[in-house]
């Protein structure tokens, strides 16, 4: 079986932790590119991106857009992982369907955090008539993170208020190393309902990514993880505890 090609832009540590994971699952990484090399997404072509299949995008907010276009315009599918951005969805939207290359974007790539989603619209429907309940988000994420709250947390709170049929506030939190937690709240007088979603690793996104990288590939039209939790992702590798 032919090893499938991949090309990563951006290269900080969800870049580099992509790139590992991927060269242990069998891709072969045809292109690692950084800043420097991308210039605002000038220097991402078809040769620079080496042949890929696929592309994933994990940079940010500012370079995201020009990033994700110029792959698009390479004729190469791309995998967001950036958030910020998402003011310029619809015009990406409208090149992806243009160029006819996929794109597949999510604020979080945790299969577990994507289940989360969908749990919590549904859960917030069984609680749209109980008004003694107070719904609250709160998520944490390491100090480094720029965007608060997360693209995650706001993905989180259009679900559960989409059940609700009402806004649900979210408190941000910055602190540590912490790789990312969110917690749905539903406070009542005597009792309290949580749904909660841990990251152990930054890995749960690489391997996400890579999961939604292998699905895009021959694919046309913009997705979410949603359409690869719907349709099935191909399957992989599991690798032992560490």
């Amino acid at each position: 079986m032919t090893a499938r090609r991949l090309a990563i832009i951006g290269d900080g540590k969800m870049g580099h932790s992509i790139h590992d994971l991927a060269v242990a699952q069998g891709w072969t990484v045809t292109a690692l590119i950084g800043e420097k090399e991308s210039a605002g997404g000038k220097g991402i072509n078809q040769a620079t991106l080496g042949g890929a299949e696929v592309a994933v995008e994990f940079t940010e907010p500012k370079a995201a857009v020009a990033n994700i276009v110029a792959a698009l315009r390479a004729g190469t599918p791309v995998v967001v992982g950036t958030t910020g951005w998402y003011q310029d969805l619809p015009e990406v939207t409208r090149i992806a369907n243009e160029t006819g290359a996929g794109m597949l974007w999510s604020p979080n790539f945790s299969l577990g955090v994507n289940v989360l989603l969908e749990a919590s619209r549904y859960v917030g429907t069984l609680m749209r008539e109980l008004h003694d309940f107070d719904a609250h988000i709160v998520e944490t994420h390491h100090s480094a993170k720029k965007d608060a709250p997360s693209g995650t947390a706001i993905a989180l709170g259009k679900a559960a208020s989409d059940g609700l049929d009402r806004p649900v506030p979210i408190t941000s939190v910055r602190t540590g190393y912490v790789p990312g937690t969110h917690e749905l709240i539903f406070d009542a007088r005597f009792e309290q309902l949580s749904l909660n979603h841990v990251a152990r690793d930054r890995l749960v996104f690489a391997e996400g990514a890579l999961i939604a990288a292998g699905w895009l590939i021959g694919k046309k039209g913009v997705f979410t993880m949603r359409d690869v939790l719907t349709h099935g992702a191909p399957g992989k590798p599991r690798s032992s505890p560490r």
